[in-house]
């Protein structure tokens, strides 16, 4: 090894020339595997440096706070000073900007092994970290004065506190007064340091505690918590298990503040008006955001209905998962957020989720399809139903007359299953069961495909009983004029 080697070697095994921005191998939790991982922010504590890693290519909630023995830092690829990074032997510059991030070409060094221990408990930095975390508050100081206004003029109940009347995107605000443009939680374009750290150690909801996946606006006073304490039925938080516990004497509901419009053995579907029962839907919002990344919370929930899906039991109607919906949508949207919680994920709820949303879409006699994006397990689940809804169709038609083989059309198809067209063509498509042959589009369905959605449906244990749903759909251009 010659001087120069020894000199690299010295300066990155410390771990002291790591910035944010920086990418190197990092070992992931659970198992042996060494992925590439982005350093979003690095913390001391205690005289312990702690470094909150996003693993390149994988899901954001998978990201972790880990310590420096986790780290690989043989090969390092230091960010450019448009945040990009780049490969090569060059020592970093040391000039600094805003937060830390050096300004400046930087590249990868290629160093010796270090000795890799084995990898210790994540070092325990969600209280010492949220003066970072919740850069938010900030934001919450500027809109102080309009969200007092706000609240006096909703008269909303004194007990509910929601964080900001706004829509935060990426760290930023915009007051409720400019046109919305998407549903209660709006797609967002980007991400900054705050939004893309978890700021939430723990939440506790009935009998279920959960590690949240995502960062969610909460006021600053509970991010800085072990736990924070919601109470299942109203969704209300608290900051303590004893607070939790008075409010319970006080909280008389047991099932959500809306109307009950289906109901099958255990599982039952309400129904919540956003203008009616704003607090209720503000939290239901801020509690979803937790497990969704790709939306951005909008705290203007007048236009839109909640449909809360609950499983009874002796203590009351427990939440299960729930989706929203614009009361008037201008693009045939049924769905703007769904969510099943992650107690009650791979179950089949969330197919059930879907399956009720196309019901009331038949109800009202019209073809929807969800908002867009999707998140990964969001478009994994919508799929799967749109496979076997179609899948059931074709299999079951009959041929008529003295055809020899049944004739479905694609209208057809979005008429008996309200699924939009553009959805139906494309699930066709990645079933490969649309071929073009002499001058038109035919639809096959071999053997094969059948055996395996016969499969598939016996393992569907859950379904959605039409007959269960005492609904009757709103005209809401009507009722917004009458207004």
């Amino acid at each position: 090894m010659n001087e120069n080697e020894d000199d690299v070697t010295t300066f990155c095994d410390s771990a002291s020339s790591l910035v944010e921005g920086c990418r190197l191998p990092v070992r992931m939790q659970g198992g042996d595997d060494w992925p590439l991982a982005e350093i979003i922010s690095i913390k001391e504590v205690r005289g312990q440096r702690g470094y909150y890693v996003h693993y390149v290519d994988f899901n954001k909630r998978l990201d972790e706070w880990v310590g420096e023995s986790w780290l690989d830092t043989r090969k390092v690829q230091f960010p450019r000073g448009d945040g990009t990074s780049t490969a090569g032997t060059t020592t970093p510059k040391k000039t600094h900007i805003g937060s830390g991030v050096p300004v400046g070409t930087f590249q990868s060094l290629t160093v010796e092994p270090r000795q890799l221990v084995s990898r210790p408990a994540s070092p325990t930095l969600g209280n010492e970290s949220s003066s970072l975390v919740n850069g938010g508050a900030v934001l919450a100081a500027a809109l102080q004065k309009k969200m007092n206004r706000k609240r006096k003029a909703n008269s909303l109940d004194n007990d509910c506190e929601p964080p900001e009347d706004s829509e935060v995107v990426s760290g930023t605000a915009t007051p409720t007064t400019r046109p919305r443009t998407s549903g209660s939680m709006v797609a967002h374009g980007h991400d900054d340091l705050v939004t893309r750290m978890k700021n939430i150690e723990m939440i506790e909801l009935g009998k279920h505690r959960i590690r949240p996946w995502y960062f969610a606006p909460y006021p600053q006073e509970m991010v800085n918590l072990v736990c924070i304490y919601i109470c299942e039925f109203c969704l209300k938080y608290r900051k303590s298990k004893k607070c939790l516990e008075r409010h319970l004497i006080k909280c008389k509901l047991k099932h959500p503040p809306g109307n009950e419009i289906y109901r099958k053995g255990s599982i039952s579907f309400f129904e919540i008006d956003g203008r009616k029962n704003k607090c209720y839907a503000q939290n239901l919002c801020l509690l979803a955001k937790l497990f969704l990344d790709h939306k951005t919370l909008y705290y203007d929930t007048d236009p839109f209905l909640f449909y809360v899906m609950t499983e009874f039991d002796s203590r009351g109607f427990h939440i299960v998962g729930y989706f929203s919906k614009e009361k008037e949508s201008t693009e045939d949207y049924n769905v703007a957020c769904i969510l099943t919680l992650p107690p009650y994920q791979r179950k089949g709820y969330g197919t059930l989720l879907i399956e009720f949303s196309y019901e009331l879409s038949k109800f009202e006699g019209k073809t929807g399809s969800p908002e867009k994006p999707l998140s990964d397990l969001g478009l994994l689940s919508y799929r799967s139903y749109w496979a076997q809804t179609i899948l059931d169709i074709l299999i079951s038609i009959k041929p008529v007359g003295d055809s020899e083989k049944p004739i479905i059309t694609i209208n057809e198809i979005c008429e008996l299953t309200s699924i939009k067209k553009e959805d139906v063509i494309s699930t066709l498509q990645n079933l490969n069961l649309i071929n073009y042959y002499k001058g038109q589009y035919i639809i096959s369905v071999n053997q094969e495909t059948i055996q395996q959605h016969e499969k598939a449906m016996e393992k569907k244990l859950l379904r959605i009983d039409p007959k269960c749903l005492h609904w009757t759909p709103k005209d809401w251009s009507k009722r917004a004029k009458c207004v």
